[in-house]
């Protein structure tokens, strides 16, 4: 055969190596996509379900929720003063507000994990309770990863002190990484099994700054005292609540 009978052969036969390219993107592409329905409505739908018929995924009433009704993160800190009061106290002991969630801060937390860059107020998932998300949230960031923060999240009651400041209910945590929930698969930030050291460090850094009044704390608040919030992480506890008492902002 010539070399131009070769040449028109080669051209008129299909290339092996586009066609594996793209399949290989075909099957990338739909993994990504069975992944996607799969995390972010097949098993969320599940869970609802799965919990409605066994009672014994129930939290307790002092367990707050996910978007998907799941249960999640537990309530182990509590303040009493107003709004300005909290937000001076947090600030005051370098506890910065989150940002909301968008497609800009959900970039810059990713771009900070794989630069190792920090990210002090980063976003916190929205967790239920009193029928609504989070009033507030902090947190601290350590060192210049964002895979690892202190953070709390505050919601406000109804109830009134005899000055009538309202109460702050909150959930403290420590973020250790980023990966994938175990229970529906998306992305999320991992916690630390110890959380009574997250519900001391609120208290113990308002302290500090000079915005605590008093502490008091009530006994067997968290029953059972273990358990697994939303992304699957587990959970314990010494079952106490601390109740700290704020300095009033003139």
């Amino acid at each position: 055969m010539s070399t131009k009978e070769t040449r028109v052969e080669n051209r008129s036969n299909p290339q092996p190596r586009g066609r594996s390219r793209r399949m290989v993107f075909r099957c990338v592409a739909g993994g990504l996509l069975a992944w996607l329905f799969a995390a972010y409505f097949l098993l969320p739908l599940w869970w609802r379900r799965y919990e409605r018929r066994h009672p014994a995924l129930d939290g307790t009433y002092w367990i707050t929720r996910t978007g998907n009704g799941i249960p999640g993160d537990p309530l182990n800190v509590a303040l009493v003063g107003t709004e300005k009061d909290l937000q001076v106290a947090m600030l005051s002991a370098k506890w910065f507000p989150a940002d909301p969630i968008t497609l800009r801060s959900s970039l810059r937390i990713a771009a900070g994990t794989v630069f190792d860059r920090p990210y002090v107020d980063a976003p916190v998932s929205s967790l239920y309770f009193f029928g609504r998300k989070q009033d507030l949230a902090f947190e601290q960031p350590i060192g210049h990863d964002p895979r690892r923060r202190h953070h709390v999240r505050f919601w406000k009651s109804d109830k009134l002190d005899d000055s009538g400041r309202p109460l702050w209910l909150g959930g403290a945590t420590l973020d250790i990484a980023v990966g994938l929930s175990h229970t529906t698969g998306q992305i999320t930030h991992h916690i630390s099994k110890a959380i009574d050291p997250e519900r001391d460090k609120v208290i113990d850094d308002i302290r500090a700054a000079g915005d605590l009044l008093e502490t008091y704390w009530v006994d067997d608040f968290q029953e059972p005292p273990q358990g697994k919030n939303g992304g699957g992480d587990a959970w314990h506890t010494d079952g106490r609540l601390a109740v700290g008492v704020l300095r009033a902002v003139p």
